[in-house]
């Protein structure tokens, strides 16, 4: 059996090879514009970001120069003056009442009477034993005198003279006791007048008419505070006492206002003049008692405030808006624009600073112009563009 040759395989038809040339051509055209396609939608997006110079907008201020008040904020407590506990100096039943409850009183009111009337008596009874003391003293001394004189006369026994001089000295030391008696006695019924010490508003009394109290009441009977002035009691970090106390040296004193605890409304301005005389270890800082006159009674005993202290005006300093200044590993810098607006990097010594202002001792000079807003994503040599004007700052453009 004979194999057939490759030449007499049977070939394929003519047609078959020409339909299938057009289809293959069709997927090649088909892939080389989708591939057009493709390139031609991602070249846009290759030129928009892959330039890298789009302007960044900032806003900006200029700093120049202007005076700036140095204000500490700390932290407070509103203390009355006096803060008074009325308690009895004598027992007895309270038998009258002459105030109301939070009323305001003055110095010198009478608050509560105890019952006078032991006391009257014991008044009593002692200006009549010193009575009858004084007759026998009186009685004694003309005996005296008597005596003396047959003395001279030889016509008594020296012991006898002597005995009724000394019973003259006995009993002018009772009078003395007396006297001391009569005075322990009115003191006493003075002492059932419950008296107003200072002027002030006082509390919710502890007992009721009619109740029986003692000699040192325990809790006492009302407390007595002093509104009008009244004091706050703040404390000051002790790096910053120097500053204060050498202002307070040469202006004797200082101005403070006392602000709400959300330090959002101002309720009083007093003034300070005085300092305690040692710093507390334990916190390193020292207290000061601010004097408020208090007249519509703003402040409230044992009320927390947020104590502003003004020491000084610092007179034509730089400023700039705190915003714009920044912390880095090299210390503190701001971002500086040029005239070609492109930013640089910006090293700068910083001074007192408030909630919106910094003063800047070395790094800038007036006229700068300082990034306040798009800090985030600048960097150096970066171009930008000026959007908006800081105008915080007394240099404001």
């Amino acid at each position: 059996m004979t194999t057939p040759s490759p030449a007499s395989a049977p070939s394929m038809p003519e047609h078959e090879k020409t339909r299938r040339h057009p289809v293959a051509f069709t997927l090649v055209l088909l892939g080389l514009l989708l591939g057009l396609i493709i390139l031609w939608r991602l070249l846009p997006h290759k030129k928009a970001t892959g330039t890298g110079h789009a302007a960044q907008a900032v806003a900006v201020a200029e700093v120049a120069a202007g005076d700036i008040p140095v204000i500490y904020q700390l932290l407070g407590t509103v203390v009355p003056i006096a803060n008074v506990t009325i308690t009895p100096r004598v027992n007895g039943y309270i038998a009258r009442i002459e105030y109301q409850e939070g009323q305001h009183v003055n110095a010198g009111d009478e608050l509560e009477l105890i019952d006078p009337r032991p006391y009257e008596a014991a008044l009593t009874q002692a200006q009549g034993a010193l009575a009858a003391d004084r007759a026998q003293l009186e009685k004694a001394r003309i005996d005296n005198g008597r005596y003396q004189r047959l003395l001279t006369q030889n016509s008594t026994a020296a012991m006898t003279a002597k005995d009724q001089q000394l019973l003259v000295k006995q009993l002018e030391g009772q009078v003395k006791s007396d006297e001391g008696n009569v005075r322990t006695a009115q003191l006493n019924l003075m002492y059932c007048h419950i008296i107003a010490p200072v002027t002030g508003r006082i509390g919710i009394r502890a007992l009721d008419l009619g109740n029986y109290v003692t000699i040192g009441q325990s809790g006492g009977l009302a407390v007595l505070t002093q509104m009008q002035p009244i004091s706050v009691i703040f404390t000051l970090p002790q790096n910053t006492l120097p500053g204060v106390w050498d202002e307070i040296r040469q202006h004797d004193v200082l101005t403070v206002e006392a602000w709400d605890s959300d330090n959002l409304q101002r309720l009083a301005t007093g003034t300070v003049r005085a300092l305690d005389s040692q710093i507390n270890t334990a916190t390193g800082t020292v207290r000061l008692r601010g004097i408020f006159p208090n007249k519509t009674e703003e402040l409230f005993p044992n009320e927390f405030v947020n104590a502003h202290l003004h020491v000084k005006t610092l007179k034509h300093v730089l400023l700039v808006p705190g915003i714009s200044v920044q912390v880095g590993p090299n210390g503190t810098f701001t971002y500086v624009v040029d005239k070609d607006l492109r930013v640089r990097v910006q090293p700068v010594k910083t001074g007192y600073a408030n909630d919106t202002q910094t003063v800047i001792l070395s790094g800038l000079k007036a006229g700068d112009k300082v990034v306040t807003d798009g800090i985030s994503h600048l960097k150096p040599g970066a171009k930008v563009t000026i959007v908006a004007r800081d105008r915080s700052t007394p240099s404001a453009l």
